[in-house]
């Protein structure tokens, strides 16, 4: 029997988006097992985000047959008017809102020779522009109760690129530089972002995994990650790979770089130095863009 203090959210108020199926219900109905108020956010299409369906209204009536607590919204993501009403309702009704997790998203795979402008950029816009808009009308919110805790989604895609989906790793990659900078903003006012990268076999991934994968991957194997990363004790600022119950973190790392003078300050000179450029020994894990500025000013001060 474990003797660690249970991770609760008791009186919180938390909005999943894309919480109709996959990875979003799953995390809805944890939160709610969990004791919070859960906002069930699904547009209910398809992968490619067309059609419409009933999916946020099953996870509700899932979650309330459980004794939980939660409202369906059918909100766009890409519509901020829109999430800011789903705001609007979910503090008249509770309070408040402590916790979004920005989880919806969109597939329209194709390589980069083949992909239409518009599929870039209806991509882009759920996934990138979604998680800002739906960050953004809980911002002032979390600032004036001064608590709030955003899980934004991200993907190896982004991450590490892709055939097949510059869009999505575009868009993903975005999200995480998105989380960054609020994880800076938002530390004075006590709201912690981080970012999760999963791997899972849902509706999303079915044909990407081989059969006998898809359930090692089953989404529930994510979700210890993702509410760790919005509860109260949250770190802020990370970035963490979650798949068949293996947990990682991600990061983007700097080298310990050269200082190039005279002659070799050159396209010649990079190419001469580029093994040292590149050797990741004694690499370093910014905390902030400023702090690139100031590894170079002490690069060259060593002279």
């Amino acid at each position: 029997m474990s003797t660690r203090p249970a991770i609760r959210f008791d009186g919180r108020v938390a909005i999943v988006t894309g919480a109709g199926g996959g990875l979003g219900r799953d995390y809805a109905l944890e939160l709610a097992r969990r004791g919070a108020h859960v906002v069930v956010n699904d547009l209910g299409g398809g992968r490619d985000g067309t059609g419409h369906s009933d999916a946020a209204a099953q996870v509700v009536a899932e979650i309330e047959a459980a004794g939980g607590s939660a409202m369906a919204d059918g909100g766009n993501v890409a519509d901020h008017a829109q999430m800011a009403a789903m705001v609007a309702r979910a503090q008249e009704r509770w309070g408040g809102v402590h916790i979004l997790i920005n989880n919806a998203g969109v597939l329209r795979d194709k390589s980069f020779a083949k992909m239409e402008p518009a599929d870039f950029e209806f991509v882009v816009r759920v996934h990138l522009l979604g998680s800002a808009y739906a960050t953004k009308a809980c911002w002032d919110l979390f600032r004036t109760q001064g608590y709030g805790r955003v899980l934004m989604t991200s993907s190896s895609s982004g991450l590490y690129g892709n055939f097949g989906q510059a869009n999505y790793a575009a868009a993903k990659l975005g999200i995480a530089g998105l989380a960054k900078t609020l994880a800076i903003e938002g530390m004075k006012n006590n709201i912690r972002v981080n970012t999760i990268a999963p791997t899972a076999g849902t509706r999303m991934t079915e044909d990407l995994f081989p059969e006998e994968a898809f359930a090692a991957f089953a989404p529930e194997k994510v979700v210890p990650a993702a509410l760790y990363l919005v509860s109260e004790d949250a770190p802020t600022g990370q970035i963490v790979g979650a798949g068949a119950g293996v947990f990682q973190s991600a990061a983007i790392t700097l080298s310990r770089g050269v200082a190039l003078r005279g002659d070799d300050l050159s396209p010649e000179g990079i190419a001469a130095n580029w093994d040292a450029i590149v050797d990741r020994d004694g690499e370093i894990v910014p905390k902030s863009g400023a702090e690139q500025s100031m590894t170079i000013a002490a690069l060259l001060q060593q002279g």
